[in-house]
């Protein structure tokens, strides 16, 4: 037993080293390949929206942006959703209702990106350019200062339609996170809440949420990691333009996008290079979100910890 104590913890302690070795070779792999363009740029790269790979001119901003402002916008969208699918699930639907829907939320998991890509493309950007966006305009559009975010062509390609196919992408996996977490919550807690007079909405509230909001937060993690480094959904109908703009309805590009559509047409050092340091950008990107994300759970679960004791 000895032996075999001693041999799993090593296997074991194998495996993790070997996570974080493949995590530091793909990071000093990228970050190798991108210094010709770090080099030649400088802090311009990151800097500047020009991307113009006749006059061998590239910045980073503009893509950076688009990823940054559709993940936003998919978890504006769908963590409100996915706690109301979860919420449903737990609290509200009778018994006989909440494995089927419980099996369809998972059921859209699985639906690979390029069809929600296609979706998008054929069917919710009419439907969208025709009914959706002229109201915005005609509402949102009218507020001061930040009217000008919901104005723009009614061409149905734009950042906002792609932080959209984002947010319906992510609900599956936020909602299926939560919808788990919310069932762990003791029986006993909420049916004493409910015997002290507090509603349904105060139990949510007052109960549950606070219960289990250190895996509410990670699921919501999950859920913006996805956003994050999402593909072929959003290149269907993001627009696939380097230009910037304020308006959420004009035609964008993410980090993803830009290397999905230009990598196998990129010539020379300077131009691949450039490609390979948006890679390396969003990698960093994604690592500090993932680590501010672990901080906050952290801290959570300490002030968790005070509480209780």
């Amino acid at each position: 037993m000895v032996w075999g104590d001693r041999a799993f913890r090593l296997t074991t302690q194998f495996f993790a080293l070997a996570v974080l070795l493949v995590l530091a070779v793909i990071l000093a792999t990228l970050a190798w390949a991108a210094w010709p363009a770090f080099r030649h740029f400088g802090w311009d790269f990151l800097a500047s929206t020009e991307w113009n790979p006749v006059t061998q001119q590239f910045g980073a901003l503009s893509p950076m942006v688009g990823t940054l402002v559709t993940s936003l916008i998919a978890m504006l969208i769908g963590i409100p959703v996915s706690f109301g699918i979860a919420l449903f699930i737990t609290e509200i639907a009778p018994v006989w209702l909440r494995r089927p829907v419980g099996t369809a939320i998972e059921l859209l998991a699985a639906i690979p990106s390029i069809i929600y890509g296609m979706w998008g493309l054929f069917v919710f950007a009419p439907f969208f350019t025709d009914y959706i966006q002229p109201l915005m305009s005609e509402t949102l559009g009218a507020i001061p200062l930040v009217g000008v975010v919901f104005q723009g062509p009614q061409i149905g390609i734009s950042v906002f339609n792609a932080g959209f196919i984002l947010a319906i992408m992510v609900i599956p996996f936020i909602a299926a996170i939560t919808r788990d977490v919310f069932d762990v919550v003791p029986r006993t807690l909420k049916e004493s809440a409910y015997a002290m007079g507090l509603t349904r909405w105060e139990v949510i509230w007052r109960v549950v949420l606070p219960f289990t909001k250190v895996g509410v937060i990670g699921g919501i993690m999950l859920g913006l990691g996805r956003a994050l480094g999402e593909t072929m959904a959003v290149t269907f109908v993001i627009g696939n333009s380097h230009d910037l703009h304020l308006s959420l309805f004009m035609p964008g590009n993410t980090i993803s996008s830009t290397l999905a559509n230009e990598f196998t047409e990129a010539d020379g050092e300077l131009y691949t290079s450039s490609l390979i340091a948006l890679g390396f950008l969003l990698f960093v990107i994604t690592v500090i979100v993932l680590s501010f994300a672990r901080l906050l759970l952290m801290r959570l679960e300490r002030a968790q910890g005070g509480q209780k004791a």
